[in-house]
């Protein structure tokens, strides 16, 4: 399938959650992220859900980064598909930008060179890896500055779909996606 039309689709298969199936959902995912083999690392980048747009709750995984002492770096939009993170404190304060994401207004940078293991929002992802996101370029921008090592782990609602037609070069595949039924390893 290509990009636009699972972008299409998934929005709508979104839209029938109610908010206490994508609780449920987001508890099993959190809990299968916690039988990931990607304790040993300091420096964990994790998007905040957008609420609007039925994403993941993430919360649950910020809840088990913090128990295990880690360092957790939340993103904020810079500049045109530029992504800049910022060391979550207990100090942080968060604004929703235009796209009603929850950013810091200010805080610690983080180079993208300090990331170790990648949470990355997706819309679809496909067998091989391959995801779909909103269609702006941010996190493949984002990925392709961390270290070659960085280990990317989607979390989704759904299963894979069996392939994404429409790749483009700069397209960074997953190392993990984790859903509420499994955690599927690439």
């Amino acid at each position: 399938m290509f990009k636009k039309e699972l972008r299409l689709n998934f929005t709508l298969l979104r839209k029938e959650f109610s908010e206490e199936q994508l609780e449920v959902a987001s508890l099993a995912i959190a809990e299968n992220v916690n039988q990931l083999p990607i304790w040993e690392y300091l420096y964990y980048h994790l998007f905040l859900q957008i609420p609007e747009k039925k994403e993941i709750d993430t919360s649950c995984i910020l809840t088990i980064l913090q128990a295990k002492d880690k360092n957790v770096v939340v993103p904020k939009i810079t500049g045109p598909s530029k992504l800049t993170n910022y060391l979550l404190t207990d100090s942080t304060v968060f604004k929703k930008n235009r796209w009603d994401i929850p950013e810091p207004v200010e805080g610690i940078p983080v180079p993208s060179s300090m990331i170790e293991v990648v949470f990355v929002p997706l819309m679809a992802f496909d067998l091989k890896g391959n995801r779909v996101g909103y269609g702006k370029g941010f996190y493949d921008n984002f990925l392709n500055e961390c270290p070659p090592d960085v280990i990317k782990i989607g979390l989704s609602l759904f299963e894979a779909v069996e392939e994404i037609s429409d790749l483009h070069p700069g397209d960074v595949p997953l190392d993990y996606c984790v859903t509420p039924k499994k955690i599927y390893e690439f």
